[in-house]
């Protein structure tokens, strides 16, 4: 039985490639600053790599408190083992109370190995974490395909360990005048835990942004009727400088790939500019985009739940409507350009 007294802060995994740190590790580092409040202690960044130093200021501004550093040359480009026995020592030596993942394919593969190796549970693709009255987190994830939302406690084992989807938390503003204090920790026989050897790492080229990163998003739902409908979308979008999104019933139909599902089973997206179009707003939906700072829906049913959650709604066909928005947008460009 562990004493969980000597278990103390909240750490997050800082995940880096290249130098460049994912967006979702200072969406950690802030709320781990909210869960660091509640518990009265500090929010530390975990970071490892090689040469990485020079980020410990700006994670300092986006939240941490305190850096813990492991670096050497094994853990320049991510390997499971080496980053694994790198992070299970350093929370066998700093005993964190909580310890945060961004849920992508480095922290999915790597929180898991961590957890066995330290004897602790872990909570999956978590949507909501907040602290009871015990002192304990609460880790809120999708269960049964999005169906229903499960809490999930670790009362009996530390650190209390989640992997956390990118896009539902928020950063907290840059702060300034904050020095972290920066342990240097090394961990011996790091190059012996290869089990694998890299020869090339061939970078994918996309044309397509990440929905997770526009400012502006035009959602297609079932009620498009077709896939060919999508087009309208795409020439929304290109018009209005944005990209195009969907349903999950849009995704299952094949109408359009994974990567551009919204909602508890795809991606959480905060665009400037939400346009649903023929999405009736499915719990499961709404909990994906519901943060997005205008929303305007589209939908023929005047008692879609959507509506409930937009701040414009059109009620009307949407494969009439969005050719004269398309119209309408494109003359007043042209009208700009006159003047």
């Amino acid at each position: 039985m562990i004493n969980k007294e000597e278990y103390k802060g909240v750490f997050i995994f800082i995940e880096q490639v290249e130098g460049e740190v994912a967006k979702v590790s200072y969406e950690l580092l802030g709320k781990g600053q909210e869960l660091a409040q509640e518990l009265n202690t500090q929010v530390t960044a975990v970071l490892l790599g090689h040469k990485v130093g020079n980020l410990a200021d700006k994670l300092a501004k986006y939240g941490a408190d305190e850096i813990v550093s492991v670096d050497d040359p094994a853990l320049d480009i991510y390997m499971t083992e080496p980053y694994a026995k790198a992070l299970a020592a350093i929370v066998d030596r700093f005993k964190p109370d909580i310890m945060l993942f961004g849920a992508t394919a480095i922290g999915r593969d790597l929180a898991p190995r961590v957890s066995a190796r330290v004897h602790t549970g872990l909570t999956a693709d978590c949507t909501k974490l907040e602290i009871n009255e015990e002192k304990s987190i609460m880790m809120t994830r999708p269960a049964f395909g999005g169906n229903i939302m499960a809490t999930i406690a670790c009362p009996d084992h530390r650190p209390q360990m989640a992997t956390v989807r990118p896009g539902v938390m928020e950063q907290i503003p840059k702060r300034s005048g904050i020095v972290p204090k920066v342990h240097n920790v090394t961990v011996e026989n790091l190059s012996a835990s290869k089990n694998v050897e890299i020869i090339e790492v061939i970078k994918k080229i996309s044309a397509n942004v990440d929905i997770m990163d526009a400012n502006v998003l035009i959602s297609g739902g079932r009620g498009l009727g077709c896939p060919e409908n999508f087009a309208l979308l795409e020439e929304l979008a290109e018009v209005l400088g944005g990209t195009v999104s969907s349903s999950r019933a849009a995704v299952d139909a094949g109408w359009q790939p994974k990567d551009r599902q919204v909602g508890q089973t795809g991606k959480t997206v905060r665009p400037n500019l939400y346009i649903a179009c023929g999405i009736s707003g499915a719990i499961q939906h709404l909990a994906g985009m519901e943060e997005s700072e205008i929303i305007v829906a589209i939908n023929k049913d005047p008692s879609a739940p959507i509506f409930e959650v937009a701040d414009y709604g059109v009620v009307g066909d949407v494969c009439k409507i969005v050719p004269g928005l398309i119209n309408e947008i494109s003359r007043l460009r042209e009208q700009q350009k006159i003047v």
